[in-house]
């Protein structure tokens, strides 16, 4: 298959998700808590059926948030990586930073990413061979030279838990932000310049939004510098740090990471 194959799938299986939260209201919907306390809805359930329909062929693995993980993927050369609802918190409060989130992955590289933040009309789509489009337009990454005043996305729950304190010193503008996800696609897109996370995040967090960063030109690495290696037996990653180029060596040294 083609990666402009691949993409005009990403893209179709993202508008039928589109299509179908939409009978769903943010902010007006129940969420119940999962074994490790974090939140799901029907709508998560329910897209992440659509998107297994739409996306995954034989021979092919499947690795979702909603999805009971199965060995079997270790084996595949072709992994879709999906998080059917980025930002389920967000969504549940009726707060405009979730999103659906597509990666795919090849011998373990995020090859091709789409990611719709269906509230904000946003839909960002790429590949390592094509770059990134948002809406169809073509984006790049941040060329911007300097921290200072460079727009970094935080968690909203990390900063809420004070673990931004350190870096809230007027060298750079924190915006916290919903989705990491969806964090990952703006930076892609040039929207903002910054994104990082020192706490651990899954797979299906990451994989689309990474695939997008290093298309539009930028550069990532996980916070201990392994290597960032996807469709692993063990779906956390450390933590992840992503710029563009101009920033990525000055941001290390800033958050104390040895370049």
């Amino acid at each position: 298959m083609s990666i402009e194959q691949d993409l005009a799938k990403i893209s179709g299986a993202l508008e039928l998700a589109r299509k179908t939260v939409s009978k769903y209201t943010s902010g007006k919907i129940e969420a119940t808590l999962k074994d490790g306390g974090d939140p799901v809805t029907e709508a998560d359930v329910e897209l992440d059926k659509v998107l297994r329909e739409a996306l995954l062929e034989e021979g092919e693995g499947w690795l979702s948030e909603e999805t009971v993980d199965s060995p079997e993927r270790l084996n595949k050369k072709r992994v879709w990586i999906v998080d059917p609802i980025d930002g389920t918190r967000e969504f549940v409060k009726g707060i405009d930073e979730w999103c659906i989130s597509i990666g795919l992955v090849e011998d373990g590289k995020p090859i091709a990413g789409g990611i719709c933040n269906p509230a904000a009309d946003e839909l960002f789509l790429g590949s390592v061979e094509t770059g990134v489009t948002l809406n169809g337009k073509k984006v790049s990454i941040s060329k911007k030279q300097d921290l200072k005043g460079a727009t970094v996305l935080a968690s909203r729950s990390e900063v809420d838990r004070g673990e931004w304190d350190s870096f809230i010193d007027g060298t750079m503008v924190i915006i916290p932000t919903g989705s990491v996800a969806y964090k990952l696609a703006r930076v892609a897109a040039g929207l903002d310049d910054i994104t990082f996370t020192l706490v651990p995040k899954n797979e299906w967090d990451i994989a689309a939004g990474v695939a997008l960063v290093i298309a539009a030109g930028g550069k990532l690495i996980e916070k201990e510098k392994a290597p960032l290696v996807f469709n692993r037996p063990k779906t956390l990653i450390s933590g992840l740090i992503a710029s563009g180029p101009n920033l990525f060596e000055p941001l290390l040294k800033k958050i104390g990471i040895e370049v």
